[in-house]
């Protein structure tokens, strides 16, 4: 994924539905270890301004810079935005969409007084629109953003043939898919598959509330108890071994994630965890296919 090597992006603190306390969410996430926050400009379920305000604020008062972290946001076609409350004017071209929307973002997500500096680590497109050609639109249209203003570009809840069409269609890559991680998808495997061929970050979200089952499988749940951490920490920390950036969006356990996330990662250096966490691994690859 285009970011500075020294951002560790394992997980992305997601800022849905946060509604007035975004701002003060994320610059918490943000000094309790996240470096990489998603976002996206769709008033209706996001307050990207907000976003914006909580990253300028931890700024202010952090010894890292902008380019210590990283910042994701999106373009929502017509279909998921209020219809008196979205970041462009509906009756304008996909195309003319798309550059509002960002304009838009680049100046909610800030960093400092001069607008010129501002920049968007990764572009996603929200969803895919109604039929291809729209679809490519749009993407063309998010493509000639980078890689000054953007420095990457996605795409969330996709199929794998529309991500296979835009890869051989596009001259801009997608370097990420941002799916719901479930069985009703079968959990993405062979998505997935194409990620890990084609070097494309693949980003989960629902992956502890669409998941109750995979929360509840023994070994999980005795893993958690060993490690003194709980099965939530145990769940993400499996789906980042097989290769994926969850997203979190908690509010009430943004300091105990992380701190459990970092006391699990140096439980599994010792030998005798390493083998359970290998077995942990194995239990679930096996559930997902």
């Amino acid at each position: 994924m285009s970011r500075p090597s020294n951002i560790p992006l394992n997980m992305l603190y997601g800022t849905a539905w946060k509604k007035e306390r975004t701002a003060s969410l994320v610059t918490q996430a943000l000094q309790a270890g996240f470096h990489a926050i998603d976002t996206a400009a769709q008033p209706k379920h996001y307050q990207e301004h907000l976003v914006g305000n909580g990253v300028r604020s931890f700024l202010s008062i952090s010894h890292l810079t902008r380019r210590d972290l990283y910042l994701q946001t999106k373009f929502t076609s017509i279909d998921g935005q209020l219809p008196d409350n979205l970041p462009y004017d509906p009756s304008t071209s996909i195309t003319e969409q798309v550059k509002a929307s960002v304009t838009s973002s680049l100046h909610n997500l800030r960093h400092s007084k001069r607008p010129e500096e501002s920049y968007i680590d990764c572009l996603v497109l929200h969803s895919p629109l109604p039929t291809l050609s729209e679809t490519m639109e749009a993407w063309d249209a998010m493509s000639s953003f980078v890689p000054t203003k953007v420095h990457s570009l996605g795409i969330s809840n996709t199929s794998l043939p529309i991500l296979q069409h835009i890869w051989t269609n596009s001259a801009v890559k997608p370097k990420v898919v941002q799916n719901r991680f479930y069985a009703a998808t079968g959990w993405d495997v062979a998505l997935r598959e194409f990620c890990t061929e084609t070097g494309i970050q693949y980003q989960s979200f629902w992956t502890l509330t669409g998941n109750p089952r995979l929360l509840n499988i023994p070994v999980i749940q005795s893993t958690a108890q060993e490690a003194g951490v709980s099965k939530e920490a145990v769940l993400y920390s499996l789906v980042q071994g097989l290769g994926i950036t969850p997203i979190n969006g908690t509010t009430s356990h943004i300091e105990s994630d992380v701190a459990e996330m970092s006391k699990l990662e140096h439980w599994k250096t010792v030998d005798h965890n390493a083998k359970t966490w290998e077995q942990c691994m194995e239990v679930l690859r096996s559930m997902l296919t």
